[in-house]
C-alpha cells in the first residue's frame, strides 16, 4: 500500500495516472487518517492540473460513489465533485448522480469516533454550492434539492454546523443574475406547507434542521456569501431583499414570536 504521508510534503511529485485511481481508492478508506488527511488533500491539491479527461473520469469514478455501501466513500465523493466543478468542469450525470443521493442519504453523522468526519450534508451542501455557483448548472433544481434535503424526516439533529454550510450552498444559489424574484423564492413554498401542517409537541429533528438553515440563510441574504471562506468580498444576492422578507415569513409560520 502507497505510503501517501511522503508525498504530502513533496512539491516535485507530479500526479500520474496510477497515483490518481491509488488516491481514490483511498477515499473509500475506513482509515480518517488516509481517505481525510492524505488522500482528500492530495487530490484536492492536484484537480486544477489534472487533463481534462482524467478529470472527466475521476468525476464519473466520484459519481458512482454515491451508491457505495460505504458510508465514508459516499460523503468524500461530493467533496472531489465540488472540486471539479470549481475547477470549472462540468457533467449533468454528476449532478443527477448527486441529486438522487443528497435527499436520500440517511446517515447524517457529522463526525464518528472511528470513522473520522462523514458530514454527509455538509459535504453535499459544499457541492451543492460548487454548481449554483457554475453557470452551465440550472441553479432552480438545486434550490429545491436543497429544499428537499431539509424535508427528508430524519431523527438527526445537525450538530456539526451543517445548517450554516447548507446555508451557504443555499445563498451561493441564489446569487445567480438569470434567477427572477419568484425563483429565488419559489422553493420554499413546500417548506412554508411542512410548518404550516406542523402539530403541538416537541419539533421534529427535520424542522428543527431547517429553521436553523433558514435563518443562516437570512443572515446571508442580509450581508452576502463569499464563494471561499475569509476570500474577498462578499457576493449579494440579487433578490436579497424578497429572500429576507419570504424567508422571514416562513420561519414565522414556526416561530410566530419571532414576527
Amino acid at each position: 500500500m502507497t505510503d501517501w504521508r511522503n508525498l504530502l510534503d513533496d512539491d516535485t511529485v507530479r500526479p500520474t495516472p496510477e497515483l490518481i485511481a491509488g488516491l481514490s481508492a483511498a477515499l473509500r478508506s475506513a482509515d480518517p487518517v488516509v481517505r481525510d488527511d492524505q488522500a482528500f488533500v492530495l487530490l484536492s491539491r492536484w484537480i486544477p492540473d489534472l487533463p481534462v479527461e482524467t478529470r472527466r473520469s475521476l468525476g464519473a469514478e466520484m459519481a458512482g460513489r454515491f451508491a457505495d455501501p460505504e458510508i465514508q466513500a459516499r460523503t468524500f465523493a461530493p467533496l472531489i465533485l465540488a472540486g471539479l466543478v470549481r475547477r470549472g468542469d462540468h457533467d449533468p450525470a454528476w449532478a443527477e448522480a448527486f441529486a438522487r443521493w443528497y435527499p436520500a442519504e440517511t446517515d447524517l453523522r457529522g463526525y464518528d469516533a472511528e470513522l473520522g468526519w462523514l458530514h454527509a450534508v455538509a459535504h453535499g451542501a459544499d457541492l451543492l454550492g460548487a454548481l449554483g455557483r457554475c453557470p452551465r448548472a440550472d441553479p432552480v433544481p438545486l434550490l429545491e434539492l436543497a429544499a428537499a434535503r431539509l424535508l427528508a424526516p430524519t431523527t438527526h439533529l445537525f450538530d456539526a454546523m451543517e445548517d450554516d454550510r447548507l446555508g451557504v450552498a443555499i445563498a451561493l444559489t441564489l446569487t445567480r443574475p438569470e434567477l427572477t424574484e419568484q425563483q429565488a423564492v419559489g422553493w420554499l413554498e413546500p417548506i412554508a406547507a411542512e410548518f404550516a401542517g406542523g402539530r403541538p409537541g416537541p419539533v421534529p429533528a427535520h424542522v428543527s434542521n431547517t429553521l436553523r438553515t433558514l435563518r443562516a440563510l437570512y443572515l446571508l441574504a442580509d450581508r452576502g456569501v463569499r464563494p471561499h471562506p475569509y476570500d474577498g468580498a462578499p457576493l449579494a444576492l440579487p433578490h436579497a431583499r424578497a429572500v429576507r422578507e419570504a424567508v422571514a415569513t416562513v420561519l414565522a409560520i414556526a416561530s410566530p414570536y419571532a414576527g
